[in-house]
């Protein structure tokens, strides 16, 4: 396929997905800063959880941006788990260990101050990442070396 044939990567649910994940990395950005800033002394453990997060969406923004090259489809894949598996986490220790969270982060209780996004998020991500895996190469691993025997 050529440029003007290939269909684009960025339409639709896709554009969305990227739109949705950028929201959520300014939401994040905005909310360690602010409380990083105010008081980090009083909940260190979940405002420094609330940077991660911010760090995690800024980047897989990033990566679905740019997924159309293998390496930051790679990225995409790795910090959307990584998201996942930290709203996970977050939320059930948020829940069960109460005392570790003095403070709610982006993930508290699977991210109930976001309208629980947070943790629906991160499926849809991989959803799309699975149905918009990258084009192959141009030149598969047996063509360079018919192309020097030529």
């Amino acid at each position: 396929m050529t440029d003007s044939t290939r269909p684009r990567r960025m339409t639709g649910i896709g554009r969305v997905l990227v739109v949705v994940y950028a929201i959520m990395a300014l939401a994040a950005t905005g909310r360690s800063f602010v409380q990083i800033v105010r008081a980090y002394s009083d909940a260190p453990l979940a405002y420094t959880l609330s940077a991660l997060a911010a760090v995690v969406y800024i980047v897989a923004t990033l990566a679905l941006v740019f997924a159309g090259s293998r390496g930051w489809y790679r990225v995409a894949w790795t910090a959307i788990v990584f998201e996942l598996v930290g709203v996970i986490v977050v939320g059930t220790l948020s829940i069960f260990l109460p005392a570790l969270f003095n403070h709610p982060t982006v993930w508290s209780v699977f991210g109930v101050g976001y309208l629980f996004i947070p943790l629906v998020l991160p499926f849809f991500g991989l959803w799309w990442l699975a149905t918009h895996r990258p084009a192959p190469s141009v030149m598969t691993d047996a063509e360079p070396a018919a192309a020097v025997r030529g």
